[in-house]
């Protein structure tokens, strides 16, 4: 008993002793590329092997010298795409659907399907983004509304579900929005409750994300944002048709928390994980799941989602089998940056040779 207690200690300490190694590599990154970049805030939690770790670089704005922490909320944009996909999962968890249904019979009574694309789109199609419908014209959005082009009406939705006579690429990757917008409608039929009540009650309470924010972010901790030019720019208004697709506001703590209940916690969100890590489309370019990416690289696997707002760049990643985790969140619209950490720290800190 001694030698198998003391072989024990030894497991549990060389484990400890990889995990602070691998938290020590993956500041030392950040700190390096945040050296080239010092007017961008950086906000980064990490889990590893059920341990969090925190790192931050830079200030609030560019005008305000206060330092980001792990509290500092953020636009994490389509990052919110993966909570309400996993919303969809509990749902088929609990036979309120099935991602395999059409979605005819779960939209408002208003948005009418055309003959030609009847009993066509499946709700899977939806989460993997190979329905073929339209999507928002965002160029002409921005002309509309330069600061807010999100501030989208029902009338909009209607002409591009309603006006649909063809999807032309039904069946192929072609990434949108609109897909995540009619899943909202869908949760809020099956559930007969509004989306922002049901990410609270489903997905923020159980994982004790206190600080996501929804319809309200005037809050003293937040990030000025800004586009690649540096010029400032305003968040995105919680508009309840989009919000599905990409309006939550939130920080390294609570996405920290998210991803433990991804990785960790048996609960809902864990079990959901079953249907939103299954492959729906693949080609030689991309895998894509149920509402996020897939990367396959020999044995290691891990899946993200990554987040892009006229502010703000984020990702979220996480491997089950290395059990880590990874949120990163900067005050710029540059998803160039964005990759460029994350890829740094996978090469160097994460990936398993």
């Amino acid at each position: 008993m001694k030698i198998i207690f003391s072989l024990s200690i030894l497991l549990i300490s060389g484990q400890l002793a990889f995990a602070q190694q691998r938290a020590k590599k993956v500041d030392s990154i950040i700190q390096t590329i945040h050296n080239k970049y010092p007017h961008v805030a950086v906000s980064i939690g990490f889990i590893d092997n059920g341990k969090e770790h925190f790192f931050n670089y830079g200030s609030i704005s560019q005008n305000n010298k206060v330092e980001v922490n792990k509290n500092t909320i953020f636009e994490i944009g389509s990052i919110t795409k993966l909570l309400t996909a996993n919303l969809m999962a509990q749902a088929q968890d609990e036979g309120k659907l099935n991602i395999n249904d059409f979605i005819d019979d779960y939209i408002p009574s208003e948005y009418i399907l055309s003959e030609e694309i009847k009993n066509k789109i499946k709700i899977s199609d939806l989460a993997s983004h190979q329905s073929g419908l339209p999507d928002f014209d965002i160029t002409k959005l921005i002309e509309l509304n330069p600061k807010q082009p999100l501030d989208i009406n029902k009338e909009t939705i209607h002409s591009l579900i309603n006006d649909s006579t063809k999807l032309l690429d039904y069946g192929n990757y072609r990434y949108s929005n609109i897909n995540f917008v009619l899943m909202g409608m869908i949760l809020e039929h099956v559930y007969a409750q509004d989306f922002d009540r049901l990410i609270k009650e489903k997905i923020l309470i159980p994982a004790q994300m206190t600080q996501t924010l929804t319809t309200n972010f005037n809050v003293k901790n937040k990030v000025v944002g800004y586009d690649m030019n540096g010029v400032e720019q305003a968040y995105f208004f919680w508009n309840p048709l989009i919000a599905p697709a990409g309006l939550l506001k939130s920080n390294a703590s609570d996405m920290a928390k998210f991803l433990k209940a991804l990785l960790l916690i048996d609960g809902k969100i864990f079990k959901a994980t079953a249907i939103t890590e299954e492959t729906f489309f693949k080609n030689t370019r991309r895998e894509i799941g149920f509402g996020q990416q897939i990367e396959r690289n020999g044995d290691n696997t891990f899946f993200y989602k990554t987040g892009d707002t006229f502010s703000c760049s984020s990702i979220l990643a996480y491997s089950k089998k290395s059990d880590w985790g990874i949120i990163i969140l900067i005050n710029e619209h540059n998803a160039d940056l964005i990759r460029e950490l994350f890829n740094a720290i996978y090469e160097h800190a994460l990936e398993e040779k």
